[in-house]
């Protein structure tokens, strides 16, 4: 575990346990050089305890690189609930939640995040007020969606020479509120959808309301496209997915969508122009860390325009130095977290 921490430059990890909701916690407070921890709860089920922990400590160093490089006053964490296999009430434990996070006394802030509710910070909201994501505060998947929608362009105009999106052939891969949300903009814009996403449901709305064209969900990422935009979970891209690619870029709201950054330098390697994810996704954050400081939303629709300005300086320092984006973008996190 501290090999982990130290590997990921964690300051702290928090386990929390409840026998009586079940509730088994972690929270990764990864960097708070530029303010207290901000970052979301997943609650979802892990193999083993070793994997909970793992994840927590990667997305929240993701965090902090989101935070620094989007010019917000938060640093950067991650909290994970383990879902256990029978719960007897939801809100019990999501408030036994809420209690941890309160100890913590503002070192650190949730918001929501895979497989987590506005209902589900309501929750945690009755126990501290530490917590964003609420019914008060709203749901911030719109605006994950707006950056990287606007992040899109930017990689279409890096890579193919043109924002415009009509005709361009999108694969989106996960239909959660985010990656449903990107489609309908995409759509709006004239591209062509390709879609994959476990919930039928789901693909068979996009079908028809937006035109999309169904893709199974293990031939997505060998489906000829413009770009490919994963908006499910991480890890989607190791050395042998990235053989399988036949993309021209890569952009899409996943968190940690690289499992090292030697598959960055094989995207590379390849052509294919990858936007960091902790960048293009960023908006979702934007939103939840401005407007918990009591920003209104005219100054946080500005600041995600942001997000396209800095791709585009990440794309071209990648360019200049013949480097992958994803190495470029670390180092210029770095350089404001730890310089």
């Amino acid at each position: 575990m501290f090999a982990l921490m130290h590997s990921t430059r964690l300051e702290s990890l928090h386990l929390s346990v409840d026998p009586v909701t079940g509730l088994k916690a972690v929270i990764a407070i990864h960097n708070s050089r530029l303010g207290p921890a901000l970052g979301g709860c997943r609650y979802l089920s892990y193999p083993d305890d070793e994997s909970a922990v793992a994840d927590a400590a990667r997305l929240a160093q993701g965090m902090s690189y989101k935070a620094a490089l989007a010019g917000l006053p938060v640093g950067g964490g991650t909290a994970v609930i383990v879902r256990p296999v029978h719960v007897e009430s939801r809100a019990a434990l999501f408030e036994a939640f809420g209690r941890c996070i309160e100890k913590l006394d503002g070192r650190f802030i949730i918001a929501l995040d895979s497989g987590t509710s506005v209902a589900d910070m309501d929750c945690i909201a009755q126990q501290t007020r530490f917590v964003t994501s609420t019914t008060v505060t709203g749901d911030p998947s719109s605006h994950t969606a707006m950056g990287v929608f606007a992040g899109i362009r930017t990689t279409a105009m890096a890579r193919l020479g043109s924002d415009n999106l009509e005709g361009l052939r999108v694969a989106v891969q996960g239909l959660g509120n985010v990656g449903y949300a990107l489609a309908e903009q995409l759509h709006a814009a004239g591209a062509e959808l390709l879609v994959s996403d476990i919930d039928h449901g789901k693909v068979q709305l996009a079908m028809e309301q937006l035109g999309a064209h169904p893709i199974a969900n293990d031939a997505l990422l060998s489906t000829p496209c413009d770009i490919l935009a994963p908006c499910g979970l991480g890890a989607v891209f190791n050395r042998q997915s990235v053989g399988q690619l036949r993309c021209a870029a890569v952009a899409g709201s996943a968190s940690a969508q690289l499992t090292n950054l030697d598959v960055a330098d094989q995207l590379e390697g390849r052509g294919i122009l990858y936007a960091p994810d902790y960048v293009i996704n960023s908006g979702g954050l934007i939103y939840v860390a401005l407007k918990h400081n009591g920003a209104e939303l005219p100054d946080i629709t500005a600041h995600l325009s942001n997000i396209g300005t800095r791709l585009t300086e990440i794309f071209a320092h990648a360019q200049a130095e013949k480097r992958s984006p994803a190495r470029v973008a670390d180092e210029l996190a770095e350089r404001l977290l730890y310089r």
